[in-house]
């Protein structure tokens, strides 16, 4: 066999795949846990302002459908375990303190769904916030551990609760770190990133490095306080 002949047996290399093709999430019904809070309700209000289809969950499905009209959009409020039910993508904005016990008490209902986690867990003391190491090495772990069932990523740890709620702001100016396990799952939550003027989903690695992704909020808040500022990160020559 000459040269010319083996080289026409060997089948063409696939072109790589562009990492800036993202799919079409505009389809898909975002549910938020913790929708009451500062950081799921500013989600909640951005993902709905872009045209996604929202659900904010709460314990309480009275405090859910409260903040649900005053977030407006065509936002609906529901308790946490039909919020869940009825969403593709559910969103974990709850305070880290109530995390585990929230997810576990939805294993059910979070079954086969994508969850994002967005969870930080900090402590505060004199000397300001400081992370926290969960046992499982980080919330999106703890989540992982919790949710065998689901399919679990990270993202939208490092945004402003404030610039999210702020209705005279039309863009946020941040990209958003996104951690997961398969690619198809992270690709998803960076294209609802990409849903929000001014936001991009950026991939950054497995759940295992999650904990410093969640602990830079710390940083965050220092940056903060420091400059009176509401800071957000960039990630450059990507």
């Amino acid at each position: 066999m000459t040269s010319s002949d083996s080289a026409a047996q060997t089948p063409a290399k696939a072109p790589a795949k562009d990492p800036w093709d993202l799919p079409d999430v505009s389809g898909l019904v975002v549910g938020v846990l913790g929708g009451t809070g500062p950081q799921g309700k500013g989600l909640a209000y951005r993902l709905a302002r872009a045209g996604q289809k929202v659900i904010i969950g709460s314990r309480a499905a009275e405090r859910a459908q409260a903040a649900a009209e005053d977030v407006g959009h065509g936002v609906e409020g529901a308790d946490n375990a039909e919020c869940a039910r009825r969403s593709d993508v559910v969103i974990v904005a709850v305070p880290w303190d109530g995390h585990g016990k929230t997810l576990q008490s939805l294993r059910e209902e979070l079954s086969g769904k994508l969850v994002v986690d967005c969870v930080n867990p900090l402590g505060f003391d004199k000397k300001g916030a400081y992370a926290i190491r969960p046992e499982e090495g980080s919330a999106a772990e703890q989540a992982a551990a919790l949710l065998p069932d689901s399919r679990v990523t990270a993202a939208f740890h490092h945004l402003s609760a404030v610039l999210l709620q702020d209705p005279e702001i039309a863009e946020i100016d941040t990209d958003v770190m996104v951690l997961g396990e398969v690619r198809d799952d992270v690709e998803i939550v960076q294209a609802l990133a990409g849903r929000i003027p001014g936001m991009r989903g950026v991939y950054a690695g497995r759940l295992r490095n999650a904990h410093q992704v969640e602990s830079l909020v710390a940083n965050l808040i220092s940056v903060n306080r420091r400059y009176k500022a509401h800071a957000g990160l960039r990630v450059t020559d990507v």
